[in-house]
């Protein structure tokens, strides 16, 4: 069985902000509070593709597991790593993330893809953000018999957690166009 679903939202922003505010999201002090299940991001490599101009980011994100306290109990862990692969194309402005879980992976597969592309209705000033989750319990783990119910409550974990998401990139998205206000007025 699995449990996916996907979510659209639009930044009233246009995508070079928007992309920005994606790249600071887990830096700054406050957002922490509100992304309180992130409790690291390490960047693992980076590289620019000089004939395309793409940029290849790979980062690991250490998690508190999104499950409920019951799966915590029986995988005897507290903790997720993920891996997140970003592909920035600034030619055609687009931005995709796409992270698995890899540490839980034989109890459970998670993959998140989102992607940040100008909105057609809005191209300059605004951006459509679409995010699609997958959530598979393994067949034959210790989950099995409650997979449905697991699947569903991680999924509920989810949509919370790209709320918080939402909020903060709003919040440095506010942040930045206020900065290049001033910053124009100069």
């Amino acid at each position: 069985m699995v449990k996916a679903y996907t979510q659209e939202y639009t930044y009233k922003h246009p995508w070079e902000r928007v992309t920005s505010a994606s790249w600071k999201k887990f830096a700054d002090p406050e957002n922490k509070r509100t992304l309180s299940h992130i409790l690291e991001v390490d960047t693992l490599n980076h590289k620019l593709d000089p004939s395309t101009g793409k940029l290849y980011t790979t980062r690991a994100i250490t998690v508190h597991s999104p499950g409920p306290w019951f799966v915590r109990k029986i995988v005897r862990q507290d903790v997720c790593h993920c891996v997140e692969s970003t592909v920035v194309d600034a030619k055609e402005r687009s931005m995709q993330l796409t992270t698995n879980n890899i540490s839980l992976e034989k109890f459970i597969e998670v993959e998140e893809k989102i992607r940040y592309d100008p909105h057609p209705e809005n191209p300059d000033g605004w951006t459509i953000c679409r995010q699609e989750t997958s959530i598979r319990i393994k067949p034959l783990s210790a989950l099995a018999s409650m997979a449905e119910k697991v699947e569903q409550r991680c999924a509920e974990r989810f949509v919370q957690n790209s709320a918080k998401g939402r909020e903060v990139m709003e919040r440095i998205c506010k942040y930045l166009e206020a900065e290049s206000k001033g910053l124009a007025r100069s």
